[in-house]
């Protein structure tokens, strides 16, 4: 079970979770800057972000564990589920779980499926037909590359990943949906 791998220092990993029974977890706009700050919060001191999507009933963030932490990081992203589902529960007055019980993790071992992953993230709203292309999804970090404005995901070490940012878009602009989840299948089994 991918909810069982421990998350570890220095280690990196596709994070992702959905609403329970597919519920949405983002009902309208607000609901996805809250998501982000309540992220940066709770977990700025634990991860490195490198890319990040959120669609309607779930989302996606590709992160490595800093060093030297003192915290666990697996309780970090349960507190931040928790004060989001809390949030969440009492502006729309529901209640009970918002989130699948575990939050997904895989671990990325090598550069080849760090960078499939990174693509397969922003181009999560193409897979589920919300969006024809990656640029066309506001709530994915593909933007934050792609623009001169300030952001807290690690931009600099994830295109130096692909060496720069004209062979950054090159990746996205030349892979495929189809290309990437046969890949990624080779690698680890992706998300259904």
């Amino acid at each position: 079970m991918s909810y069982t791998i421990p998350i570890e220092s220095g280690e990196f990993y596709h994070i992702f979770n959905r609403g329970i029974n597919g519920e949405n977890i983002f009902k309208e706009e607000d609901n996805y800057y809250y998501f982000m700050k309540l992220y940066s919060r709770y977990m700025k001191n634990i991860v490195n972000t490198y890319t990040y999507c959120m669609l309607y009933n779930h989302f996606h963030l590709l992160i490595s564990v800093k060093e030297m932490i003192k915290k666990s990081p697996s309780q970090c992203f349960s507190n931040f589920f928790n004060a989001y589902a809390k949030s969440f529960n009492k502006r729309y007055k529901r209640h009970g779980s918002l989130f699948e019980k575990n939050f997904q993790r895989r671990h990325i071992n090598n550069q080849r499926y760090l960078l499939q992953v990174v693509y397969y993230i922003h181009a999560n709203p193409i897979k589920h037909k919300i969006a024809k292309k990656i640029e066309n999804w506001p709530y994915s970090s593909y933007h934050a590359y792609v623009s001169d404005k300030k952001s807290k995901i690690n931009k600099k070490d994830c295109l130096s990943w692909f060496n720069n940012l004209e062979k950054f878009k090159d990746y996205h602009d030349s892979m495929t949906l189809e290309k990437i989840e046969d890949r990624l299948k080779s690698d680890i089994l992706v998300d259904e």
